[in-house]
């Protein structure tokens, strides 16, 4: 076993950890619907999250897949992730918790529960951005790809929306802000897609049977 894949294994269980957080509330809201009082901005909160779980699964490619066995790598990997489990377990409402016969506005969730939310996923980017800028200082690999203008615009628009998203006084604002973030992040996943086209997609793995 290579140290990123001793590394991964870890890393890896508690991101999953989050994303099954993050299904599972969205399926217990699913269970309860007569309960609760849909409306878009959970919902678009919870893609937002989902997404940017997935970006750091792959940015964990990109980082760590160099990186020495270290606990204290071990210990980074561990804030970042323990930082997007609590996003994720409290962007959808613990329905089971709340009474059997209140009902529940997502959109009220959203609002109180916005903060947290937000607060935890621009707290996981920014550890992300100052290991990069530190390893920029003694790698050239890194130094390349912290000399990127699109990295690091890119890093702005995130930072800015998603801490306008966390903490505008004004709700509409924080709503833009949020429109703003998700469609970034989306826009993300199609040029990702689009790279894959490109490229042919994967040819199938053929034979070997037994």
């Amino acid at each position: 076993m290579s140290a990123f894949e001793f590394f991964f294994s870890f890393y890896g269980l508690l991101l999953g950890l989050s994303v099954a957080e993050l299904v599972g509330g969205f399926a217990r809201v699913l269970h309860e619907k007569q309960r609760i009082r849909f409306g878009w901005l959970t919902p678009m909160l919870a893609l937002f999250v989902a997404i940017d779980i997935a970006t750091f699964w792959n940015q964990a490619w990109v980082i760590f897949r160099g990186a020495p066995f270290n606990t204290f790598v071990l210990l980074v990997s561990l804030a970042i992730a323990a930082t997007f489990y609590v996003a994720a377990s409290v962007t959808f409402p613990r329905v089971s918790a709340e009474g059997g016969d209140q009902k529940i506005d997502l959109d009220a969730h959203f609002w109180s529960h916005r903060r947290l939310v937000f607060g935890c996923i621009l707290a996981a980017n920014l550890i992300v951005a100052v290991i990069v800028i530190i390893l920029a200082q003694l790698n050239p690999g890194f130094a390349q790809i912290a000399g990127s203008v699109r990295l690091w615009v890119g890093v702005a628009i995130f930072v800015i929306g998603t801490a306008t998203a966390a903490f505008a006084p004004s709700r509409r604002v924080a709503v833009g802000a949020l429109v703003v973030v998700l469609l970034y992040s989306v826009w993300q996943m199609g040029n990702a897609a689009a790279l894959l086209l490109k490229a042919g997609g994967w040819a199938p793995v053929l034979g070997g049977g037994g």
